[in-house]
């Protein structure tokens, strides 16, 4: 039995501990976090590896993406292949429009059975009305791409001479 923590990326503290048996796939465990933060569970999701400092990995979609259909997706994840100790971590990032992101880590492992799963254990705040606005920020690269081009004039020049009626297929 795996005793998980999944916390919603708010300003205020939205927390649910929840406990699941171990042999669970990752589809499972997504539908079980989804559900016990309100969420039916029906949008698109992926987990990601975490290290110790929250760094996103690999992703891990809901559904296979591969052409030849043998790559990684949560149906064929076992939770205690996908984390096998205590204090591994997964981001969770559900309903892809809205970005709800969740941070998923191992609280405890115990070889303990129960009929009774999955259950929420702990329950701490309430999920907003609406998801948080995620701001995305590009690597400051200190203007090397001015530097290297010059200023953004540099675009127009050599092009006057091209007339879109010239080319109505394009």
């Amino acid at each position: 039995m795996y005793k998980i923590r999944a916390i919603l990326d708010t300003e205020e503290d939205v927390i649910r501990t929840i406990l699941v048996d171990n042999t669970i796939n990752l589809e499972s465990l997504h539908t079980i976090i989804a559900n016990s933060f309100g969420f039916e569970g029906h949008e698109m999701a992926s987990f990601y590896r975490a290290d110790e400092d929250w760094n996103q990995g690999e992703e891990i979609p809901l559904f296979n993406m591969a052409e030849a259909g043998e790559d990684i997706s949560m149906e064929n994840c076992i939770l205690n292949e996908t984390l096998p100790k205590v204090h591994d971590k997964l981001i969770y990032v559900y309903d892809f429009i809205n970005m709800w992101t969740f941070y998923v880590d191992v609280l405890e492992i115990s070889s303990e059975k129960s009929k009774h799963l999955p259950k929420t254990i702990l329950a701490v705040g309430d999920v907003p009305k609406e998801a948080p606005e995620k701001q995305f920020v590009a690597e400051d690269f200190g203007g090397d791409f001015e530097d290297e081009f010059g200023d953004d004039d540099f675009i127009d020049e050599g092009f006057d001479h091209f007339d879109d009626s010239e080319y109505p297929e394009y």
